[in-house]
C-alpha cells in the first residue's frame, strides 16, 4: 500500500467515525469575529475626565490604546485651518509610528521618551500602527475619528 493510499484510508476512517460537525465552519467564523471585536473594544479606552469628543465642537481630545505590552497615548487638537495635529507617546521601544487615513500614511520616528507627532491631518477615520523592535508584536489600533 502506498503512502497516498494509506492517507486516503485514514481520511475515510476519520470521516466515518469522527466526522467534522456540520456547523463547525459557522462557529469558527463567529468565534473569530467576536474575538476581534473584543480585542478592538479592549484596545480603545477614552481617557476619563475629557470633556470633549473629537467629533464635537471642542478643540481637543485624548485617547489611549493598549494591547497589554505597549500603550499609545494620543492628544488630538484642531488647528486654525480645521485640520488636526496629533501628538503621541508610546511606552514601548518603537522604531516607527504610522498614521493611516484611507490611502494616505504619515510616518514618524519616536523621539526620546517615545514622543511623536503628525501635523496637518484632515478630519476623518484614522488608525495608528506602532512598529516595535525585536520580537514584540506591533500595536495596531482600531479605527478612530479625528
Amino acid at each position: 500500500m502506498s503512502d497516498q493510499d494509506l492517507y486516503a484510508a485514514l481520511r475515510a476512517a476519520a470521516e466515518l467515525h469522527d466526522p467534522m460537525p456540520t456547523d463547525l465552519v459557522d462557529r469558527m467564523v463567529a468565534a473569530v469575529a467576536v474575538a476581534d471585536l473584543s480585542r478592538e473594544y479592549a484596545l480603545l479606552t477614552l481617557m476619563e475626565g475629557i470633556e470633549s469628543p473629537v467629533r464635537g465642537d471642542a478643540e481637543t481630545t485624548t485617547m489611549q490604546f493598549s494591547d497589554g505590552s505597549a500603550t499609545v497615548l494620543l492628544h488630538v487638537s484642531r488647528t486654525e485651518s480645521g485640520r488636526r495635529r496629533i501628538d503621541g507617546w508610546i511606552d514601548a521601544d518603537a522604531s516607527e509610528v504610522r498614521l493611516s487615513q484611507g490611502e494616505r500614511t504619515w510616518t514618524a520616528q519616536p523621539a526620546e521618551h517615545g514622543r511623536f507627532a503628525f501635523e496637518d491631518v484632515p478630519p476623518g477615520l484614522c488608525r495608528v500602527q506602532a512598529v516595535t523592535a525585536g520580537d514584540a508584536k506591533d500595536l495596531l489600533t482600531p479605527q478612530f475619528e479625528v
